[in-house]
Order: C-alpha cells, then sequence, then structure tokens
C-alpha cells in the first residue's frame, strides 16, 4: 500500500500535534517527530530505548530550508548539498537556536538531510517544518526497510505509520562533517565516498574517531537476534557447516562466487553480485535469518569501495560485542 494525500496530511496533522508518525525515506523507515518540540523528540527516544546523547538527523524538504536550522553554511557543505540533495547525504553543520538540545544530544552541531523519498518529501512539505528522524526500530537492532517491519517492532508506540513501499536503498544515509577546515566521512551510507571526492575534487578520510557524535556509532547497531560472525568469504561454507556440527542453527550469506556450492546450514542468504542490491537487500536479509529461528549468522565482508563500505560498516556493527541485549 502506498500512503495518499489524506494519509500524509493526517501524518503531518500528528507531528503538529506532538504525535510520532513513521514514514519512508530512500534509505530506511524513519521515527518522525516535530523538530522543534523537545518533548516529541524526547519520546522519540523513550519509544527506541535510546540513550539520549546519541544525536538526531534534522530531516527537511529542500536546499531552501537550510540556513533556517543552522548557523552558518560553509562552501563545502553547500557544494556537496546542491550535488547530493535529495538524497542519502547528511550534513553535520552549526546549530541555530531553532534546534533544540534535545535533538542534537546537547551538541552545539546538528546533521541535517533532504530525503530522496515521494512521500517523505510530501510530508515535510505538509508539515512546515523540519522532522527529527532516526530509524523506526529498537535501538541497535536491524533498520527497517518496509512499513511491515516498523509495525512489527514498534506497534502502537507508533502514532501513524506511512507506507510507501521497500526502500531503494536500504541502508542508512552517508554522513558527512563540514563543521571544520578538512570535510571527513563520520558514517559511510549510500552517498559513497568516492562520488563526494569527484564532487569535492579532494581525497575524504572516514573518521571513526571524531569527537562530533553522530548516528551508528555505537559498537553494536544494526544488530538482528541471531550472533553474527565474520569470516574471509573463502571460509563461509567451511564455518558454517562447523557451527552446524556443533549444534547451532546457522545462518549463512553466501557470497556471490560461492552461489552454487552446497552448504550445510539452516538458512541460506545469497548474496546479490551487485552492491546496489545488497545494501537494499541487506537489513531483510538479516531479519529473515532471525525469523528462521536462526541463532549464529556467517558473514564475508564485500569488498569496500563503493557501496561496499557502507554495507561492511553495517556488518562490522552487527557483529560488534552487545551488552544488555
Amino acid at each position: 500500500m502506498t500512503a495518499t494525500p489524506s494519509d500524509i496530511q493526517a501524518a503531518a496533522d500528528v507531528l503538529r500535534a506532538g504525535g510520532l508518525v513513521a514514514f519512508p525515506t530512500e534509505t530506511v523507515y524513519g521515527l518522525g517527530a516535530d523538530a522543534e518540540n523537545p518533548a516529541a523528540v524526547t519520546r522519540t527516544f523513550t519509544v527506541k530505548g535510546r540513550p539520549p546523547s546519541h544525536p538526531l538527523i534534522v530531516h527537511i524538504a529542500g536546499l531552501e530550508h537550510l540556513d533556517a536550522w543552522v548557523a552558518d553554511v560553509p562552501e563545502t557543505a553547500r557544494v556537496l548539498a546542491e550535488r547530493f540533495w535529495p538524497g542519502p547525504l547528511t550534513l553535520v553543520l552549526r546549530r541555530s537556536p531553532r534546534v533544540p538540545l534535545e535533538a542534537t544530544g546537547g551538541m552545539d552541531t546538528v546533521a541535517v538531510r533532504v530525503p530522496d523519498h515521494p512521500v517523505a518529501l510530501e510530508l515535510l512539505k505538509a508539515f512546515g517544518g523540519g522532522v527529527t528522524a532516526p530509524s523506526a526500530n529498537r535501538f541497535g537492532s536491524v533498520s527497517p526497510t518496509t512499513a511491515e517491519h516498523v509495525r512489527s517492532e514498534l506497534g502502537d508506540a507508533v502514532d501513524f505509520v506511512l507506507d510507501g513501499g521497500p526502500c531503494h536503498v536500504g541502508v542508512e544515509s552517508t554522513i558527512v562533517d563540514t563543521t571544520g577546515e578538512v570535510p571527513s566521512v563520520l558514517r559511510p551510507g549510500g552517498v559513497t565516498r568516492e562520488q563526494l571526492e569527484e564532487a569535492l575534487g579532494r581525497p575524504l578520510a572516514v573518521d571513526s574517531s571524531s569527537r562530533i557524535r553522530v548516528p551508528g556509532q555505537h559498537p553494536s547497531h544494526y544488530a538482528p537476534r541471531a550472533t553474527v560472525v565474520l569470516v574471509e568469504p573463502g571460509d563461509v561454507i567451511a564455518e558454517a557447516q562447523r557451527a552446524q556440527e556443533e549444534g547451532h542453527q546457522v545462518g549463512v550469506f553466501l557470497p556471490p562466487q560461492f552461489a552454487d556450492a552446497p552448504v550445510k546450514a539452516h538458512a541460506v542468504a545469497v548474496v546479490p553480485g551487485s552492491d546496489a542490491e545488497y545494501a537494499r537487500e541487506l537489513y531483510g536479509f538479516l531479519r529473515e535469518l532471525d525469523q528462521r529461528g536462526c541463532d549464529l549468522i556467517i558473514a564475508s565482508l564485500p569488498a569496500e569501495e563503493g557501496l561496499g563500505l557502507a554495507i561492511a560498516n553495517r556488518l562490522r556493527r552487527a557483529a560488534g560485542p552487545r551488552s544488555g541485549r
């Protein structure tokens, strides 16, 4: 089902009333709240079980609204926004007083983006303001890429769910810090490092140790219930067989070069040969193997170039050390 104009108007009314609306973007489904309503923003953290120190991304309807939400826009940020918005790129900039500290985790920077999805853009236009929207799932778990994922995980905790079909990118936005003299990638995502470097005409570092907090930096993130173990591509089949023989219910992410090889496992997801398709299917694969009762998932990392960098980042977080889960 695709959201109708009346659905979008109703969702905008929910946002104005301080409610929470799940809506589709090109990356994943977001849990939206009025970015200028501290109580609504705080409720987002409560519903997700997200630590309040973790900043949110403010979604706006277009580049023309950016100056209203940030203190200044460096030339680098403007170049990237003009090139990639609407699209899966988030820019970190200095916060304007319009943005409550509840949305930024208490920081003086704010993350902003323009989503590339017709339902998201129509919602933002109908609402007429900024919308904070972390992924519409419990903190640390697999991000949702369909409306049904949202409903099954958050249920009645969400006041309104807009269905815009499956997300076509499938991994979260790239986050770039543009507050300093040298921009850096804080989270790889749907816009590749190569695309950013081509737009700026300079190399960019991927900075995992930045003092600026942004979404997706927790050691364990995007994680299914099953334990994720990463091995070399050539070891996937043997590791899966060994774990299955030890009594595990093993799920396998089978690399495309071994798609026709026999594998002893409880469930198998064959990795697509295209990184774009893999990114689109990644979270669905993790959810499917959970639903099929796997307690262990054996996977390997793709080449860390293009979208492969974002996929590898998500898999490493999914395999990260867990606490309280």
